[in-house]
């Protein structure tokens, strides 16, 4: 089947995450740049760029709320920024030349796994290159335990809407189960699929498609 090119969202939200003040840090050359729509293909791939939270604020809140009553204690105040800022800190450590782009968005930390590092075309089952990348994640994330951790499947438009939407469902469920493997509590994951409707690259190059198989994963503090 012939790829269809990127939707207008791709300019939206390159535009919206300019707006922001959002910066990255390119994981080969630990400089902080910013994402731009004009960088075509090489927004997913090389810029890092990322849609984000994609649950909606009340699916998080409703998680928080249930962690809080499960004992995990609720950050407040300028305590937030800071546990976020180590967090953060820590992440690029742990990610820094595996590919994977580190990117906070106000007190939320999106990481975005590219396809190169993640799963093979048509495929739910994790790459091998990925288990040491996904160790990385599960170990910060065992060790920062005050946030909701989204994990977020996405597809390139090769194929059909419901098959992509069922393929990046099983993509995100793959990478929660193994980070629940890793000793990351459950109740802290939601998986959501976006099939192919979130692109961050043109999907009429090899390129373009490669950026859009990812998984997002985004942590949001508990507050």
């Amino acid at each position: 089947m012939q790829t269809r090119a990127v939707k207008p969202l791709l300019g939206v939200l390159a535009v919206a995450v300019v707006a922001t003040g959002c910066t990255t840090l390119d994981p080969y050359t630990r400089e902080q740049q910013t994402s731009s729509a004009t960088k075509g293909a090489l927004i997913g791939a090389a810029a890092g760029a990322v849609v984000g939270l994609v649950s909606g604020d009340d699916a998080v809140e409703r998680r928080q709320r249930a962690l809080i009553g499960a004992g995990i204690g609720a950050l407040a105040g300028g305590s937030i920024g800071y546990y976020m800022d180590r967090q953060e800190a820590k992440l690029r450590a742990e990610l820094e030349g595996t590919g994977v782009s580190v990117t906070r968005i106000g007190d939320n930390i999106t990481l975005n796994m590219p396809g190169n590092v993640t799963f093979a075309t048509n495929s739910a089952d994790l790459s091998p290159a990925f288990f040491n990348v996904l160790d990385s994640v599960g170990k910060v994330l065992d060790e920062y335990d005050q946030t909701v951790v989204e994990v977020a499947g996405h597809t390139d438009s090769t194929g059909t809407d419901a098959y992509n939407q069922g393929l990046s469902e099983r993509r995100a469920s793959s990478v929660a189960q193994y980070l629940s493997s890793r000793g990351v509590m459950g109740q802290r994951i939601i998986t959501v699929g976006m099939g192919e409707s979130r692109p961050v690259a043109d999907n009429s190059s090899a390129s373009g498609r490669q950026a859009n198989r990812r998984v997002e994963i985004t942590m949001v503090p508990v507050s």
